[in-house]
């Protein structure tokens, strides 16, 4: 998991503007990133059938962004890249307007 912590820079720049990270506790809370690559529905009896090696069709096609949630809230769209050789990552390419926000 990559380490992204502000002690080497605290000036954090976010959508809003740069602001002084240092000394802020909310900066300290975790938070827990899930990307959605797509979605299937099986019956009982095909998910009882799969196996090694078995492949589930997604309903996202390849050309289409994935979703990024953070905490279980819809944050952002982005696109599967390949980070540091043989890991997954994600670019982010749309920010969503958050529920939160007025």
């Amino acid at each position: 998991m990559a380490d992204f912590s502000t002690s080497d820079d605290p000036q954090l720049s976010t959508i809003g503007g740069v602001r002084d990270s240092s000394g802020d506790a909310i900066f300290t809370v975790p938070v827990e990133i899930s990307v959605v690559l797509g979605q299937a529905t099986l019956r009982v009896h095909q998910l009882l059938k799969l196996g090694r090696g078995a492949v589930v069709e997604l309903d996202q096609r390849t050309d289409q962004p994935v979703e990024i949630f953070a905490n279980d809230v819809l944050v952002a769209r982005g696109e599967v890249t390949i980070a540091d050789g043989d890991r997954i990552g994600v670019t982010l390419t749309e920010l969503v307007r958050s529920i939160y926000t007025k």
